[in-house]
């Protein structure tokens, strides 16, 4: 009786998914768009700060319905077309839906930017969506009517979106990975393929339920799609807990968010203020940092160092002028930090060149207590019409300028290399934006491991909108990625300390002001990701379209 009412429910889930199939199938014209539309902005719903990822268990079965529901074209192109369409319609929803925050950077100073806000919040999310568009065109030419017909739009994906990456200097921002990683548990995969293999397997598994009604396939496909799931949820419980959290002994960070208005940081009168502001938080902070390095529940001490050493860690452009112009500057810095301690903060750096002009770098200053510029970086990989502006001297003859509104704007670091600290692991700084580029971090540091990553950042471009949480789920799955500590100092927020795993040790909120005081979390052992990079993803890649290429054709051969 049992076995009749359980296979009765199942015909009728069944029977309800296929008329609902079959219904997106067949929408039309206006129908048609907006259904490809609000399916990609869905998606955006496992985004932070809302990380519901059961969103994309609607939003992906929906894209399928609709490439299923593509008829024949007269031509080629036209067929084509018809393929890229829906792809670049899910893509635009998911980036509007994604980036809209985008427009708020241009009201820092809207005088000058507010017209360009139609650009970023329409004008990317297009561009953006190009590449959905390539991933279900590509998708589309092995498309069959088994269920296996998910597996070449997941490989699709994995490929545009390992594209998105670097093409143009790259725009990784929300891969479709990132919604299958809301919780460190569900972080720990991306240390063994990286974000590119996360975005493969996690298409084919939210797109599982558009198979449920199929004839051919289904069961292996939805078995497939259970067992990976199983296993990411299973590795990252697996791997947390087999590494608790540790902590280098005799190294201390405290990590200051001043929280000052963006609008503040274009005012030059405003620069001692600022100045000024960072001082006393960080002194505060201070005030309430315990005698003696605290250890959290289960943590363990694994390295040690002939004294402790306490890193002082400002975020991004901190320092608002250049400090070698100021010496009164460097000398208010000798007399904040004290013997034993060091400041890492995000300043502005000029170098001259044996021509006589000059270069402005977004540069980390590593500051000893005798105010000395001991150590600096230089920020590499730059935010295009952030920083600086493609085809430069066209834009700004016509009075344009980069939203730093730094004329040339800044130049590029050569590379990233780690600080060497004495007493204490050294360190990888990262920029702002550099902490989503995984891909370039980890020739980086090959040969010479650091011990964490230090991340100065500034969001108050965004204001109180999902820009920062995105940010930071960014920078803290390059983190795991690599096995590194994350030590995030942001401006207005979100500023945290994360152990290797992406376990947060403490965290300040957006829009908050004060410090972070903690012991520094030890490294991880050297992850696959961070030896073979992106070569298990090609495996994946190639894996899937070998085996999609081949059932399409047995299909193909079959139906002859």
């Amino acid at each position: 009786m049992s076995a009749a009412i359980s296979q009765s429910e199942n015909a009728g889930a069944g029977r309800f998914i296929d008329r609902l199939a079959g219904r997106v199938m067949l929408l039309e014209g206006l129908p048609r768009v907006l259904a490809a539309i609000a399916a990609g902005a869905l998606a955006t719903l496992a985004l932070p700060p809302i990380d519901f990822p059961a969103s994309a268990f609607v939003a992906f079965p929906v894209l399928v319905w609709l490439l299923d529901g593509i008829g024949a074209r007269q031509t080629l192109l036209r067929t084509l077309l018809a393929d890229f369409w829906i792809g670049w319609l899910f893509g635009f929803g998911y980036f509007v839906a994604g980036l809209w925050w985008l427009g708020s950077a241009m009201l820092v100073d809207a005088a000058a930017f507010a017209v360009f806000i139609p650009f970023a919040v329409l004008g990317l999310p297009a561009v953006c969506a190009v590449y959905f568009g390539l991933s279900t065109m590509l998708a589309r030419r092995f498309w069959s009517h088994s269920a296996f017909r998910i597996l070449v739009l997941a490989a699709s994906f994995g490929l545009f979106e390992w594209l998105r990456s670097f093409v143009l200097t790259g725009f990784p921002w929300n891969e479709i990975g990132v919604l299958a990683a809301p919780t460190p548990m569900l972080m720990q995969s991306v240390s063994l393929v990286g974000i590119h293999g996360i975005s493969l397997l996690a298409v084919f598994v939210f797109a599982a339920p558009a198979v449920l009604a199929d004839r051919h396939g289904r069961v292996p496909v939805v078995t497939l799609a259970v067992l990976i799931a199983a296993g990411h949820i299973g590795y990252g419980y697996v791997r947390l807990a087999a590494n608790p959290t540790k902590f280098v002994d005799g190294t201390r960070v405290s990590v200051v968010q001043a929280n000052i208005p963006q609008s503040d940081k274009f005012d030059e009168a405003a620069a001692q203020k600022i100045f000024a502001r960072q001082i006393a938080v960080t002194e505060k902070g201070r005030e309430a940092r315990p005698a003696k390095p605290e250890q959290g529940t289960g943590a363990k001490i694994v390295e040690t160092a002939p004294q402790e050493r306490t890193l002082i860690v400002w975020a991004e452009s901190s320092l608002p002028f250049i400090l070698t112009e100021r010496p009164e500057a460097i000398a208010r810095l000798a007399d904040m930090i004290e013997p034993g301690e060091m400041l890492i903060a995000g300043a502005p750096r000029i170098e001259t060149l044996a021509s006589g002009r000059e270069r402005l770098y977004n540069s980390v200053l590593v500051i000893d207590d005798n105010g000395e510029i001991v150590d600096a970086r230089d920020k590499v990989h730059l935010v295009p019409f952030g920083e600086y502006m493609p085809f430069g001297r066209f834009f700004e003859s016509l009075g344009i300028m980069n939203l730093s509104q730094m004329p040339g704007g800044f130049s590029a670091g050569s590379a990233h290399d780690p600080v060497p600290i004495d007493g204490s692991p050294s360190f990888l700084p990262l920029v702002c934006y550099e902490a989503i580029f995984p891909a370039e971090i980890a020739p980086s540091i090959a040969k010479d491991r650091p011990g964490f990553l230090v991340n100065d950042t500034n969001d108050g471009w965004f204001g109180n909108t999902p820009g920062p949480y995105q940010h930071l789920r960014l920078a803290e799955l390059s983190a795991v990625a690599l096995g590194l500590p994350l030590i995030r100092a942001a401006n207005t927020g979100i500023s945290v300390v994360t152990d290797a795993y992406g376990r947060e040790i403490d965290a300040l909120a957006l829009g908050a002001t004060g410090t972070i005081e903690s012991a520094l979390p030890a490294a991880a052992p050297a992850t696959p990701y961070s030896r073979l990079r992106n070569l298990p993803f090609f495996v994946l890649l190639v894996a899937s379209f070998a085996i999609s290429v081949s059932i399409w054709l047995f299909i193909s051969r079959q139906l002859d």
